[in-house]
């Protein structure tokens, strides 16, 4: 379920002369843009847009980087792009980074449907003039390369079935490589790149069924492989999305400093989606709630628009 809180009706004009109001004069009203595109859905947003365009003739978002700076000026101008554009500009600054950041074009590839997939990747080429493919491809090399743009190639089959007899001969091939420490073996690639989610999932649990372990047990490898990394995280999104998104947010909030990168990548994309579910998983694992979290080791007007897409405005009373 979706965290969002979004009105039923709603004036894009009105909103749009609001949000610019707040950018007038000394200072930028920031709990104002909070209070309206904290609480905005992606199609509403996406009139809020066209209407500050044609009010104004500029850009909202320009209008926003221009007023705002830092993590709250990154999360929220992700957060006002259509959710397919945010997309191809988070895979694009995943793969400029000093340090590329493979997680992200695993998310985007693994986690979406195909459909989606495939509008990134308009989105991408219309907005970077390259492929998203183009760039993975000349951004990697080796093995990593082989897995990212198979699977950024792929446009699998949406549909429930599944074929038994394919999942458990496909669950042997996956054995034998992974067992021979073959793991670049291009039938591992093969397997993940082209086969459905749902017939994935049931190759999986065939290979724990048969093998009494699971295939991450048998990828955890040398902790700097980028390749395994990137294989295990194929595998994590296709087998539980949900219980992936929780550990990238532990991960963030435990970091030192506080991944904000990945903590407003996760918020941001699924806050429209299942970050409901989400954050209950977060809470299993933590024992604290992912609001009282961010509250407590987060400040400012960042820590705000998070709180408003997690569903909670206002800060909340910690206990001693």
């Amino acid at each position: 379920m979706a965290t969002l809180i979004a009105p039923k009706y709603f004036s894009p004009v009105e909103d749009a002369e609001n949000i610019k109001n707040s950018c007038l004069g000394w200072g930028t009203d920031e709990k104002a843009i909070i209070s309206i595109l904290g609480h905005r859905n992606a199609t509403q947003r996406k009139l809020i847009r066209l209407a500050y365009e044609e009010i104004y003739n500029e850009d909202l978002i320009h209008q926003l980087n221009s007023e705002l700076s830092g993590d709250f000026e990154s999360a929220i101008s992700q957060w006002t792009l259509d959710p397919a554009d945010r997309d191809a500009v988070l895979a694009n600054n995943a793969l400029k980074a000093s340090t590329p950041d493979y997680r992200v074009i695993v998310e985007i590839a693994c986690v979406q449907s195909a459909e989606d997939l495939l509008a990134v990747k308009g989105a991408y080429r219309f907005r970077f003039k390259h492929s998203l493919e183009e760039d993975v491809a000349s951004s990697t090399t080796g093995d990593i390369r082989k897995l990212l743009v198979a699977i950024v190639s792929a446009y699998r089959y949406e549909g429930d079935e599944i074929d038994e007899s394919t999942a458990i001969l496909e669950a042997n091939i996956l054995h034998d490589a992974v067992k021979g420490k073959a793991f670049n073996h291009e039938e591992i690639i093969r397997v993940f790149s082209t086969r459905s989610k749902p017939q994935l999932i049931a190759t999986l649990n065939r290979y724990r069924d048969i093998h009494a372990t699971s295939i991450t047990k048998g990828l955890m490898g040398d902790s700097a492989d980028e390749y395994l990394a990137a294989l295990r995280t194929v595998i994590r999104c296709i087998r539980d999305p949900k219980k992936y998104y929780a550990k990238v947010l532990r991960n963030a909030m435990n970091a030192v400093g506080i991944d904000r990168d990945a903590l407003s990548r996760v918020i941001v994309t699924r806050a429209e989606k299942d970050l409901k579910e989400i954050m209950e998983l977060y809470l299993k694992r933590n024992n604290i709630s992912l609001e009282e979290a961010v509250n407590r080791d987060i400040g400012g007007d960042y820590k705000a628009f998070i709180l408003a897409l997690l569903g909670s405005d206002e800060p909340m009373d910690l206990k001693d």
